[in-house]
């Protein structure tokens, strides 16, 4: 096995994600679920395997929707999507196909394109789709929607379109679960559905769209499964190595266990041409956490508390600040009392909602006694030097 950082994983070489997929699996013949987790940490990975190894009695189908920017462009891309995937099988979308021909759609390669100045009657179009692949399912078969980047999209549609179109589509997508028994949806995406939601309810949306949707946390590789592909990089580079199972051990560690950055690990130690082993391991992760080009994307955790907390950037900020370099860990009272020190913060729920939005895109962790910590320990290493502390 080669290192492929950011590349494109051969399916039958993904490991440790087994059974997080047969979980996902059973979840789905009970309802539909959101993927959290973090950025490359693979869960577009384990939708692919699961697009190329359903099990018994589903249809699954996967979309990468983060090109998305309108209700009409999702809808047609699902269309689309339908299309190919039938005519694959020399099916047709038959009512999608009809209804979009009724509205002026010209036929090219087999797909209807709208004219230019014709408005998709988006929810149609989406619902005829789907309908057209559950009516040439066969029978008793479930469909399975793997949607990649959906809250990207609906951030598109909601700054291009308004938020009541982004409502418009959640509530839709809730009405298609509702209607169809066989029908399932998995989404995930770079950005936490959570900031969608939150935003959308400051404009009154007061609808839980997916309350009736599992939530599934894809973790990294457990410590062993991390310490195998480490050794198999390791021989599928050739890198010389006196003790190879100490060098994996020091890589799945310096990762955090993140199948990412262990591939980028093995990719600097034969860029450098040196030997695996732990010192060689901690100089390549050392190297790459100050470099000024940000090969492992790390920026990306700084850069997003723009978006993510407009109105508290700072206190975010702090608080992380205070967790990389004062203290390994700090409870709410302890973080408040530094908030008031360093600023005019002084409103204890809030900073609790503050918290729990930062667990949940991943920044934070608490232990049982409350305390709260960086959830990655590679973060926080990173945070600190980034941030001169």
């Amino acid at each position: 096995m080669k290192a492929n950082p950011g590349g494109q994983i051969d399916l039958n070489a993904v490991l440790g994600r087994d059974r997080l997929i047969q979980n996902i699996w059973e979840i789905v013949q009970q309802q539909s679920m959101v993927i959290t987790a973090e950025r490359r940490i693979g869960k577009t990975t384990v939708m692919k395997k699961m697009a190329a190894e359903p099990q018994r009695g589903w249809l699954p189908v996967y979309q990468d929707l983060e090109s998305c920017h309108s209700a009409a462009e999702f809808s047609m891309a699902v269309y689309k999507q339908v299309h190919h995937f039938l005519s694959g099988k020399s099916k047709l979308a038959r009512r999608s196909k009809e209804f979009l021909g009724s509205l002026g759609g010209i036929e090219l390669g087999g797909t209807i394109k709208l004219p230019e100045k014709a408005a998709t009657p988006w929810k149609e179009v989406l619902t005829k789709a789907i309908e057209d692949l559950m009516h040439e399912n066969d029978e008793g078969t479930k469909l399975l929607f793997l949607w990649d980047e959906l809250p990207f999209m609906l951030m598109n549609i909601r700054d291009g379109e308004g938020e009541q179109t982004a409502m418009q589509v959640l509530d839709h997508l809730r009405w298609l679960r509702q209607t169809h028994s066989g029908l399932r949806m998995v989404i995930t995406g770079s950005v936490g559905l959570h900031h969608v939601l939150t935003s959308l309810k400051e404009k009154s949306y007061a609808n839980s769209p997916v309350n009736d949707m599992a939530t599934v946390d894809v973790p990294p590789l457990a410590p062993n499964d991390a310490v195998s592909l480490a050794l198999l990089l390791i021989d599928g580079e050739s890198l010389p190595s006196s003790d190879k199972p100490a060098a994996a051990a020091a890589i799945a560690r310096e990762a955090d266990c993140f199948a990412f950055y262990i591939h980028h690990i093995v990719r600097g130690l034969k860029i450098m041409e040196w030997d695996a082993s732990p010192e060689n391991v901690a100089k390549v992760v050392a190297s790459h956490l100050i470099d000024a080009n940000d090969p492992w994307e790390l920026l990306h955790y700084r850069e997003r508390i723009a978006t993510y907390y407009q109105n508290h950037q700072k206190e975010v900020s702090l608080i992380l600040d205070e967790l990389a370099a004062q203290n390994e860990q700090a409870s709410v009272a302890e973080l408040l009392a530094m908030l008031k020190g360093a600023s005019q913060f002084d409103d204890r729920d809030r900073l609790l909602r503050l918290l729990n939005l930062m667990e949940r895109d991943h920044y934070l962790k608490r232990d049982e006694s409350g305390a709260y910590r960086f959830r990655f320990p590679l973060i926080r290493r990173w945070w600190k030097l980034n941030r001169g502390l």
